[in-house]
């Protein structure tokens, strides 16, 4: 029965988003807002589709840690899951990619439409610097900043691996850090769309304020992160569903 619901839940995925891919089309050449919520809309259903097709469900908790003003959300990466999360979970974010992403038809199209922060990896110092430069931007803006800290999607229990790109956001824009851990791994394949039945959890953490050292910034980030991931984790051992490659 869990294969046939991931071929239904493909087969709806990606009709759905070609569909509304396509019909967004025009949208490129609107406001930048109009895009925005198009995600948003996309997301919303794709949810849909994954709590009636597959029977993934999700919880977010913490949610009285979120800061009252513009903030850098630090996010443990597992999975697509939340990637596709973010758009409905905060308004309107700014979410930190890779520059690969934008060269992908569509998605690119809208993401870079969307002004997303995007990194150069191969580019060093300066790539930090304009990332910083941008990010700056959409803080001023209002927007929340996304960046997952580990550059990468990480397997349940792998070693942390965290990039200095966060701590460089965190000193230069002087704005809470609100550290979020996840379970996704556990549920959704790192690489593609594999998702099985039962409940990811998001927590959202107590933010760390401005002001910290760099090195005690990282440090607090990644044991915040990561204890609170292996406790998800080990609850997550107790439903159905067990962790995937």
């Amino acid at each position: 029965m869990t294969t046939i619901r991931l071929i239904l839940f493909q087969l709806y995925f990606w009709s759905w988003s070609a569909l509304i891919n396509l019909a967004y089309l025009p949208a490129l050449l609107m406001p930048r807002r109009v895009v925005a919520h198009g995600m948003e809309i996309w997301a919303r259903v794709c949810f849909w589709g994954l709590r009636h097709i597959v029977g993934l469900d999700f919880e977010v908790r913490g949610r009285e840690n979120l800061p009252a003003g513009p903030a850098i959300f630090a996010v443990k990466h597992m999975s697509m899951w939340e990637t596709i999360a973010q758009h409905i979970l905060l308004p309107d974010p700014a979410i930190v990619m890779k520059r690969e992403l934008l060269i992908l038809p569509f998605y690119g199209w809208y993401a870079r439409k969307c002004e997303m922060i995007v990194i150069d990896r191969d580019g060093h110092a300066a790539a930090l610097r304009n990332m910083i430069r941008t990010a700056r931007e959409r803080i001023t803006a209002g927007r929340p900043i996304v960046i997952f800290p580990e550059g990468t999607r990480k397997l349940p229990g792998d070693a942390p691996d965290y990039k200095p790109g966060v701590a460089a956001l965190y000193g230069s824009l002087h704005v809470p850090c609100v550290p979020v851990a996840l379970n996704s791994g556990q549920f959704w394949s790192r690489k593609g769309i594999s998702p099985r039945p039962g409940r990811i959890v998001l927590e959202i953490l107590p933010p760390i304020q401005p002001g910290l050292a760099r090195g005690r910034f990282m440090a607090d980030l990644e044991a915040g992160i990561e204890t609170a991931t292996r406790r998800l984790l080990e609850e997550g051992q107790m439903q159905p569903s067990t962790a995937v490659a």
